[in-house]
């Protein structure tokens, strides 16, 4: 292969136009590795497999493929992407020193070298450098101590490098670059107050001065208005701080607004801000309405977790209103249950008695009122016969009347009782 340097810069630029996406870029010179390769887009180098892929080289030409989710997108004015060689300066290849030789590896190599020599030159030409014509200069830079905290200069004799301003300085005069601009914008008025001054123009000032009469009259009107600016002078320089201030009263949600005494916004003390939420004595009036997820001030819960909540079951003096009337899954407070809990386990018992007195029927029944098996036990009252019968079991029996003349009367029962 022939390199020939004159055919192709070792770097190439592109523009991707505002919404074209495009993922492959051509790299049109000639390069031997990937890792020779460096990839801009928008000034931001790329890393290799991360961002993009590389396809040809080994002496010729490739191209570079963007990994997914890396494509080039234009944006407004378009994005740019700049491809450049930078070929590592080491040999790949040890000669011998006798027996045959390996042409090809020596053409590889001189390649290598020929395209390492195109890149200095291109890094070259971008730098700063003295023209052809230009007669011998230094362009050494003064010593570190000479030239810390100053722009670069050069001499205006010599136009050899040396340490110039200082750097404030520097930032100063663009500071008051417009004031600059301005004062020559009223050169001649300058000039003209300069005359009066002097007195060589006084016939032309004061044509200026009558010109502006109804502007000295307004000046003179308003003596008041600016007697009053000058005295709150304190109030107007502090009016945007203050101005923020008062914003920040209205809106602040990531901390206090003033730290002596620690003070809030009144939006933070509404919906919530750092410093408010889950705070000791704090908690924002939303807080303190609606959360169930935590106590509002590290210690108490909402108006929302007293009704509704769950955080507080099972727990000492604890259970929301909404447990005490529903829940069913254990005791609402480590003790008491639920309305609905007692109400089911009344109504339980009403079941569970309903199958043992089946109530009035004119036949004996032959199953329980929930269709289960007749018990031993179990009790109805018969509307043919009249009379009270039970179940023993097999059958159904009248429980008769019992026989109590052999009880003890009233008497004798009061007389024993107060014997004994």
């Amino acid at each position: 292969m022939t390199i020939t340097l004159s055919d192709r810069s070792p770097r190439e630029s592109y523009t991707v136009a505002e919404g074209v996406t495009q993922t492959q870029f051509t790299v049109p010179f000639e390069f031997f590795d990937a890792e020779d390769l460096n990839f801009y887009v928008d000034g931001t180098k790329k890393d290799l497999t991360t961002h993009y892929t590389v396809t040809g080289g080994s002496g010729a030409t490739g191209t570079i493929n963007t990994t997914a989710g890396n494509s080039v997108t234009g944006i407004t004015g378009g994005s740019t992407v700049v491809v450049t060689r930078s070929i590592a300066l080491d040999r790949i290849t040890d000669f011998p020193s006798s027996g045959a030789f390996d042409v090809a590896k020596l053409n590889t190599e001189l390649d290598r070298f020929t395209a390492i020599a195109d890149d200095i030159s291109d890094d070259v030409v971008r730098s700063l450098q003295l023209a052809d014509d230009d007669p011998a200069s230094s362009m050494t830079l003064p010593s570190k101590a000479d030239r810390l905290g100053t722009v670069l200069g050069f001499n205006e004799t010599t136009g050899a490098a040396e340490a110039g301003p200082t750097i404030a300085n520097v930032n100063s005069l663009a500071n008051i670059t417009s004031n600059i601009n301005t004062l020559g914008g009223i050169s001649a008025d300058i000039t003209t107050l300069a005359h009066i001054e002097d007195g060589t123009t006084a016939s032309n000032a004061i044509q200026t001065v009558a010109t502006n009469a109804d502007a000295v009259v307004t000046v003179s009107q308003n003596t008041t208005n600016m007697t009053n600016i000058t005295n709150n002078l304190s109030a107007v320089q502090n009016a945007s701080a203050n101005a923020i201030l008062a914003e920040n009263y209205a809106t602040k949600t990531d901390g206090e607004v003033e730290t002596s005494p620690d003070t809030y916004s009144a939006k933070a003390w509404a919906i919530g801000g750092n410093g408010i939420n889950d705070t000791n004595g704090a908690g924002s009036a939303k807080d303190w309405a609606t959360d169930t997820t935590n106590q509002v001030d590290g210690q108490d819960y909402s108006a929302k977790e007293y009704a509704i909540g769950t955080q507080r079951r099972n727990a000492a003096n604890g259970g929301s209103a909404k447990d005490w009337a529903t829940y069913t899954g254990g005791t609402v407070d480590d003790s008491g249950y639920s309305a609905k809990y007692w109400a089911q386990q009344a109504a339980a018992s009403k079941t569970e008695f309903s199958n043992i007195y089946h109530g009035a029927a004119a036949t004996d029944p032959t199953e329980d009122p929930d269709t289960s098996a007749l018990e031993a036990g179990d009790l109805y009252f018969n509307t043919t016969s009249n009379v009270l019968k039970y179940y023993d079991g097999s059958a159904w029996n009248n429980i008769e009347a019992t026989d109590t003349s052999s009880f003890a009367g009233q008497g004798f029962a009061v007389a024993m009782a107060i014997a004994l």
